[in-house]
C-alpha cells in the first residue's frame, strides 16, 4: 500500500493532494434496562483523497474500495478544478515528517472476547439495577475502537498511526411516582481493556446521585455567585469559548472577527485557557492532527488576554498566523476542519475551601447535561448541584440553568483552583456534520460572581 500512495500522488495533477487511509475495528456492548440491546464487532476501512487547484478549490473523493488510489486522485483533482473560490486558496507551510507510531497496550481488547465485554457491561448494569427500588430504567455501554491512519501528501510527509480507545458509560433513571430523574457517568482513555475494569464506583455513583436527585428541590432562580465543578468548568470552557477560538468560524462570521481580537482582554490576570492535541493519554490527543501538522500546546488566553486560535493549515494562511494542527476529521469519510483537541482552564492558586468560605449565598454547579451557545451567549443545565449557605455545602437542588454573556462571565472569574485535573468523559464534540469526535477537557473548580440562573 505504501507504494501504491507514493504512485498515486505523483501522477496528482493538483497543485497540492492528500491521501488519508483508516482501518477500523470496533466492539459496542449495550443494556438497556435488564435487556442486551447491542453486542457487535464491526470492520470497516476506507479512505479519502483531498486535492486543492489553486485556480478552482477543494476537491474530496472518498471511498472503501483502495485498489484504485489514482483514479481517486483524479476524481478528487476534477472536482478541485470545477470548484470556484473568491480567492486563490493558499497553505501555510508545515513540517514534512515521515513517522510510523505504534502503541502498546495493557489489555488489548482485540483479544478479549465479545462474551467478556458482555460480562463486565453486564455487571455494571447490574449494580445500577441493584442499588435501588427506585431505578426504574439504565443504560449500560461499552465500546472500543482500534484504528490504524495512514497520511500521505504530495508535499512528502508520509504518517502512519494507531489510534485505541475504550469507552464506559453507565445512566441510570429513578423514579418516585411523577417524580422522574436521571444521572450519568461515563469513562473514555486511549487505553486498553484493564481501563473499563473494576469501575463499580462509577456505575454506583451515577446509581446514586439519580435516587439523591429524587429528594431535591428545584433551585430558587436568582443571581448568585456560582461554583463550577472542574467537569462543568471544562464543558464551559470547550462549549461557550473553545468554539469562538476555532479560526474556520472566526474567518467566516464577520461577528466572530469583531470579537475575537487578539490583544483583547477577556478575563482576570490570573486566568489562562488552552488547547493541546500532544499531551499523553488523553482522547483528544494526537502525534499529528489530520492534515500532518504536528500537535502542540496553543495558549488561547493567556493571563486574562487573548493570544492565539486554533488553525488548519488553510485558515492560518487567511489569517497570518501559524498552524496549531487542530485540522481534524472524525473519520476517512470527512475532510478535515478546524477542531479543538484537549481544551483546559489552566490551574489558579485558590483552594475550594477558600471559594466556599466568601459566599453567604451560593450555588455549587457539577457536571452538564446540556447546554446551548450563540456567539457569545449561552446556557447550561447542571447534571446537579448544591446550595452554598455561609460558606458551606448544604442541600442538593436540581433544575440548574447557568445563563448569561461570555464574555461578562469570563470577567467575573474571581478565583481559579489549584486543584486542576483532566476529565477523561465517554462523549465527544460535534461540528460541520462529523460527531461524536473525541476530544479532552481539563479544569480546576473556578468561581463566577452574578451568574444568572433560571430555576423555579
Amino acid at each position: 500500500m505504501h507504494n501504491q500512495i507514493l504512485a498515486a500522488l505523483k501522477r496528482s495533477q493538483a497543485d497540492y493532494t492528500e491521501i488519508r487511509l483508516e482501518e477500523r475495528e470496533f466492539t459496542s456492548v449495550t443494556f438497556r434496562g435488564r435487556e442486551l440491546e447491542t453486542a457487535s464487532s464491526v470492520i470497516d476501512a476506507g479512505g479519502v483523497v483531498r486535492c486543492l487547484c489553486r485556480d478552482g478549490g477543494w476537491g474530496i473523493a472518498t471511498f472503501n474500495n483502495r485498489d484504485n488510489l489514482a483514479d481517486r486522485v483524479e476524481q478528487a483533482t476534477q472536482c478541485a478544478r470545477a470548484a470556484k473560490s473568491e480567492n486563490p486558496i493558499e497553505l501555510e507551510p508545515i513540517p514534512i515528517v515521515e513517522d510510523h507510531i505504534t502503541v502498546t497496550l495493557g489489555r488489548d481488547f482485540r483479544g478479549i472476547t465479545l462474551a467478556e465485554k458482555k460480562a463486565v457491561v453486564e455487571s455494571y448494569n447490574g449494580l445500577l439495577l441493584g442499588y435501588s427500588d427506585k431505578i426504574v430504567d439504565t443504560v449500560s455501554r461499552y465500546h472500543d475502537t482500534f484504528s490504524k491512519i495512514t497520511f500521505a501528501n504530495s508535499e512528502g510527509s508520509f504518517i502512519e498511526e494507531e489510534r485505541p480507545m475504550v469507552v464506559l458509560s453507565c445512566m441510570a433513571t429513578a423514579r418516585d411516582g411523577d417524580n422522574v430523574q436521571q444521572a450519568h457517568e461515563s469513562y473514555s482513555k486511549l487505553a486498553g481493556f484493564e481501563e473499563v475494569q473494576g469501575r463499580e464506583a462509577l456505575a454506583e455513583s451515577a446509581a446514586r446521585r439519580a435516587v439523591e436527585l429524587l429528594a431535591a428541590e428545584s433551585v430558587t432562580g436568582g443571581q448568585y455567585p456560582v461554583i463550577l465543578n472542574s467537569n462543568l468548568a471544562g464543558v464551559f470552557i470547550h462549549e461557550a469559548f473553545g468554539h469562538l477560538s476555532e479560526a474556520d468560524f472566526i474567518y467566516e462570521n464577520p461577528a466572530a472577527r469583531e470579537m475575537m481580537v487578539l490583544g483583547r482582554r477577556f478575563g482576570p490576570d490570573f486566568l489562562t485557557v488552552f488547547d493541546d492535541g500532544s499531551i499523553p493519554g488523553l482522547r483528544g490527543t494526537h502525534k499529528y492532527d489530520d492534515e500532518g501538522t504536528p500537535t502542540r500546546r496553543n495558549d488561547l488566553i493567556r493571563n486574562g488576554i487573548l493570544v492565539g486560535r486554533l488553525h488548519s493549515r488553510e485558515t492560518a494562511a487567511k489569517l497570518g498566523e501559524a498552524p496549531t494542527g487542530n485540522a481534524r476529521a472524525v473519520n476517512y469519510r470527512h475532510a478535515p476542519i478546524v477542531r479543538m483537541t484537549n481544551t483546559a482552564i489552566a490551574p489558579g492558586a485558590t483552594s475550594f475551601a477558600d471559594m466556599l468560605k466568601d459566599i453567604e449565598l451560593g450555588i455549587y454547579a457539577c457536571d452538564a447535561y446540556g447546554g446551548n451557545t450563540e456567539l457569545e451567549s449561552f446556557s447550561f443545565s447542571s447534571g446537579y448541584a448544591y446550595m452554598i449557605r455561609h460558606g458551606q455545602l448544604a442541600e442538593m437542588v436540581k433544575d440548574v440553568i447557568l445563563a448569561g454573556n461570555l464574555f461578562a462571565t469570563l470577567q467575573n472569574i474571581d478565583a481559579v483552583g489549584d486543584d486542576f485535573e483532566w476529565r477523561h468523559p465517554g462523549g465527544g464534540c460535534g461540528k460541520g456534520g462529523q460527531a461524536p469526535l473525541p476530544v479532552g477537557m481539563g479544569a480546576p473548580h473556578i468561581r463566577i460572581q452574578n451568574v444568572v440562573i433560571g430555576g423555579k
